[in-house]
């Protein structure tokens, strides 16, 4: 997988002072991956050192007023062609810049003060549909004992607990808020496992449970409030679905975005809001992109196929009408499920960075499907599911 990355946070000496950012988060990733070192600036034909640049106006000035806007567009130029030299998902660029500022840049005052925006180089990026973060994103997402990866597991993908290196076990009716007297469904163990996949800290949830066995959203939710309470900062959720025929085929897939279909929100719920801070939650970019950049550029590392959509949650447990499955595709849906999103919602307003993972185990709306065939495709995807789920763990 190749990656841009601001060649400051490598260690080479081009900031405008002559010096570097270097970064040890991104350090250890391009160690994994094939890192495309860029410099916008050094590109650009500028000096180092000189005066510190910042955009006011559109425009982007040096510290003694120069204008060098244009300097500073002919090296974004410069460096997106060297990007397209070869396929490049992601970029990790220097937070702030002027140049390679994703989402938030130096306001132009010289002041430290930062506002919404993006840098000169960032902005062409995304434009070209790379996706953009900063070494804080990398940063964040790194697993460790006391923030390990939490993995939640949907029927019949509950053999990922094996791969676990066990340090303690929990029973769920010893987490707070989960049901006493909920019994797993075939394909479901209710039995966490605290430890480590490939030396990278873990617990695993080999089951849930669902809003068609009568639970409230809050009560589905306790697995993820959990996680959270323990450290967890990054989760992965993957679950069983129906493909919306023309939209996604039988497999493995990566979901990108949903819609809640399920008339339930934990956050409408008295329960679900003792971790949160509000109610009120911005649900852009619910799945994270960059986990989403990394679990594609496994995929395609290791020649595994996984499509990528839109996940629907409904209650289930009946299986979709045609007419529903009909309006579905209208909606751009690709994955039909009975679980998830209420999920990825608690996850989300918890601050939490979120993955999403899916095995479309049959056609939504099929005529004569049943509970064995998910646990039957499973198996049959079990070994590509794992390969995924280790590799990104692997550059996590």
């Amino acid at each position: 997988m190749h990656i841009a990355v601001s060649a400051c946070l490598l260690g080479e000496r081009c900031r405008y002072d002559g010096g570097t950012k270097l970064d040890e988060a991104v350090i250890r990733l391009s160690g994994k991956t094939e890192p495309v070192p860029i410099c916008p600036e050094r590109l650009s034909g500028l000096p180092i050192p000189r005066p510190p640049a910042e955009i006011r106006d559109g425009h982007v000035y040096l510290r003694d007023g120069r204008d060098v806007t244009e300097e500073f567009e002919t090296g974004a130029k410069c460096a997106l062609a060297r990007v397209r030299e070869q396929p490049v998902p992601l970029a990790v660029l220097k937070a702030k810049s002027p140049s390679c500022g994703a989402g938030l840049i130096y306001d132009g005052s010289y002041s430290g003060r930062t506002i919404e925006g993006d840098g000169v180089f960032a902005r062409l990026l995304e434009e070209e549909g790379i996706t953009v973060v900063s070494e804080t994103t990398v940063e964040s997402v790194h697993p460790s004992v006391e923030h390990p990866v939490a993995i939640i597991l949907g029927t019949g993908l509950g053999h990922l607990k094996s791969l676990v290196h066990p340090v303690r076990r929990i029973d769920y009716h010893d987490i707070e808020g989960f049901p006493d007297e909920a019994q797993p469904m075939p394909g479901h163990t209710f039995e966490a496992t605290i430890g480590t996949i490939d030396n990278v800290p873990v617990i695993v949830y080999p089951g849930r449970i669902h809003l068609y066995q009568g639970y409230s959203a809050s009560e589905i939710c306790a697995l993820v409030r959990h996680a959270h309470r323990l450290g967890c900062r990054d989760i992965v959720f993957a679950c069983a679905t129906g493909a919306v025929s023309g939209m996604a085929n039988i497999g493995l897939g990566i979901i990108t975005d949903q819609i809640n279909l399920t008339g339930r929100n934990p956050l409408a719920e008295d329960e679900g809001l003792r971790d949160v801070e509000s109610p009120f939650v911005d649900m852009a970019d619910a799945y994270t992109p960059y986990l989403r950049t990394l679990a594609r550029g496994v995929a395609d590392d290791l020649g595994i196929a996984v499509e990528e959509g839109v996940l629907a949650g409904v209650i289930g447990p009946c299986t979709e009408t045609p007419a529903e499955v009909q309006m579905m595709r209208t909606m751009g849906v690709s994955y039909v499920g009975m679980s998830t999103v209420n999920e990825v919602i608690m996850a989300h307003a918890l601050g939490m960075n979120v993955l999403g993972l899916t095995l479309a185990a049959n056609q939504s709306g099929s005529a004569g499907f049943g509970h064995d065939k998910v646990l039957e495709e499973a198996k049959l995807h079990a070994d590509d599911f794992e390969r995924l789920v280790r590799g990104v763990l692997r550059l996590l």
